[in-house]
């Protein structure tokens, strides 16, 4: 073991694997799923556990578990052979090191069966190469299964699984300075999506966390991660990099979080969304998620489950009932709101596309996206809706979504009946609104029927992308928005569309520079409606054109 001085200024990574003997160029462990789950069925099948490895004998019992701050997980009693419980011992080793003032938590190469792990402060969980801690099946009859779920007198205003973090296969609240790290596997394969939740004994979260700070996670993989593979609410100071997430609901839920720094994940999530900021009210109180960067991520939507894990990276099939969702999104929860967000640097394939959203009385505002591909997206390739759900306390008011920044986007391959929706609602407009360097390559197909559609309002609607319905133009759809800009934005089709490329509808500034827009002979570029101060320049072969107000034109 290196000594003190050997450490200092360290890669922390580095040290740890000194530390403990290891080796370093570790990588998820994937050899486990290779086989697995090879039809185009909506839910996914149970994976049969790694093989065990023999438990280890630490000589000295528990004063050995201790060495340089390190408690093994055998040392305590745990077995790792998948098929005796391991929580008791696990949690005793936690115990152990929190007393001792903190220390690293270490799972040999092995599977771990267990219930309800109880995070503590100032503790690492170190994840050997070839360590798995399994979620056991729930019992017969729930009881002695997984910790119940918490009271919370505020759960009606966001589903069950945002408002509880108790009933979860690890969970911490209140605390600070730990870290779960890899390279080792969570595999959520005893947890529940959803059904069955309330009952006793069920959990269905694979990380839960709540009220804590200065977290990390970092090179860990979640296999089948239940309604949440992380939970995080109210959590400041935290760290997420260089995970493989492959689930059957969301992957990561960032909700009420401060100064969150999330890099280098992949994510397939078909079954709801991957990365997900919200600002839910589970606390009792309204909270932002604010100063968050998501950056160098993959989110995916459309692979069985688990051949992300192990690299196959396989379709679900034509007929398979799945939603391919996957996406990065701000909503649906929003009491709180979002603000000082920035997105960049992220691939969308078999997803859908971003959406920004803000229903419930939130303010979200100053949010740069950039630097993103997307292809084959299953809807729209971006959704910004400002709505009035107002699923929360009654009194509050409309909120606000304004100063979004949105570049460098290059998009190929959407669904035919939608284009990017930028949408408020009467007498609440999206305010400031800058679009810049877009590229979008759309199916196309659109009827001149299509081109009359008028989209209901739905103001108190849940604020999905397909919400409207088809859309009457193939590029954007733009209504009820005050100060918008779109530079150097280019849109086509595979097929001829019959729609239009742009419909603004009571829209209040507008400035278009260099638009290239594919369109049929006997259909326009942009239908406008209401529209006033609209502005349209270097964009051949249309004129340029100045309109202070216009109530039906087409150019």
């Amino acid at each position: 073991m290196p000594n003190k001085i050997d450490i200092i200024g360290a890669d922390r990574r580095l040290a740890l694997q000194r530390m403990l003997g290891i080796g370093v160029g570790l990588a998820a462990p994937l050899h486990i799923f290779a086989q697995q789950h090879r039809t185009a069925a909506p839910r996914p099948r149970p994976f049969e556990p790694p093989s065990p490895t023999p438990p280890i004998s630490v000589a000295g019992g528990f004063q050995a578990a201790a060495i340089s701050g390190v408690f093994d997980v055998r040392s305590f009693g745990a077995t790792g052979d998948g098929k005796t419980l391991d929580t008791p011992a696990i949690n005793k080793a936690i115990e152990a090191a929190a007393a001792a003032g903190g220390g690293t938590v270490r799972f040999p190469a092995g599977t771990y069966l267990c219930y309800s792990i109880h995070l503590k402060s100032h503790i690492t969980l170190y994840l050997d190469q070839g360590a798995t801690i399994l979620a056991a099946d729930t019992p017969e009859g729930g009881g002695s299964g997984y910790d119940p779920a918490e009271p919370n007198s505020w759960d009606m205003y966001q589903d069950y699984g945002h408002s509880h973090w108790h009933n979860a296969l690890m969970w911490g609240e209140g605390l600070e300075n730990i870290s779960i790290l890899g390279p080792g596997l969570i595999w959520g394969k005893g947890l529940t999506r959803g059904r069955g939740e309330r009952n006793p004994g069920v959990a269905d979260k694979a990380i839960s966390l709540k009220n804590c700070r200065n977290v990390t996670i970092r090179d860990i993989a979640i296999l089948h991660g239940g309604h949440f593979g992380i939970l995080a609410t109210a959590v400041d100071n935290f760290a997420v990099d260089n995970l493989i997430i492959d689930t059957n609901r969301d992957g990561i839920d960032f909700d009420c979080c401060r100064n969150v720094r999330v890099s280098n994940c992949s994510v397939n999530s078909p079954w709801d969304d991957g990365i997900c900021p919200k600002s839910s009210y589970a606390l009792g109180y309204a909270r932002a998620t604010e100063n968050m960067t998501i950056s160098n991520c993959y989110l995916a939507g459309s692979f069985e489950e688990g051949t992300l894990l192990d690299g196959t990276c396989k379709r679900f099939g034509p007929g398979a009932r799945v939603s391919r969702n996957g996406r990065i999104k701000c909503g649906t929860e929003s009491n709180g709101g979002f603000k000082n967000i920035t997105i960049t640097n992220c691939v969308f394939e078999g997803s859908r596309g971003l959406a920004l959203e803000a229903v419930d009385g939130a303010l979200l505002e100053d949010i740069t996206v950039s630097n993103i591909t997307m292809r084959d997206i299953t809807d729209m390739p971006v959704f910004m809706r400002l709505g009035s759900r107002m699923r929360g306390p009654q009194g509050v008011p409309v909120g606000q979504l304004r100063r979004v920044n949105v570049s460098n986007i290059v998009v190929s391959n959407t669904d035919a009946r939608y284009a990017s929706v930028i949408s408020g609602i009467p007498g609440h407009d999206i305010e400031d609104v800058r679009l810049s360097n877009i590229t979008i390559l759309h199916p196309g197909g659109g009827s001149k029927e299509d081109a009359a559609i008028e989209p209901p309002e739905k103001e108190a609607g849940y604020p999905e992308p397909n919400m409207f319905g088809r859309l009457p133009a193939y590029g954007f759809f733009i209504r009820h928005v005050k100060g918008l800009e779109m530079n150097n934005i280019n849109v086509s089709y595979m097929k001829e569309d019959l729609r239009p490329a742009f419909v603004l509808n009571d829209v209040k500034g507008a400035d278009f520079l260099h638009v290239k827009a594919q369109h049929a002979p006997d259909s326009p570029v942009f239908a406008l409606k209401d529209v006033s101060d609209f502005n349209l320049y270097s964009s051949r072969p249309l004129p340029d054109t100045h309109l202070e107000s216009v109530g039906d034109k087409k150019l």
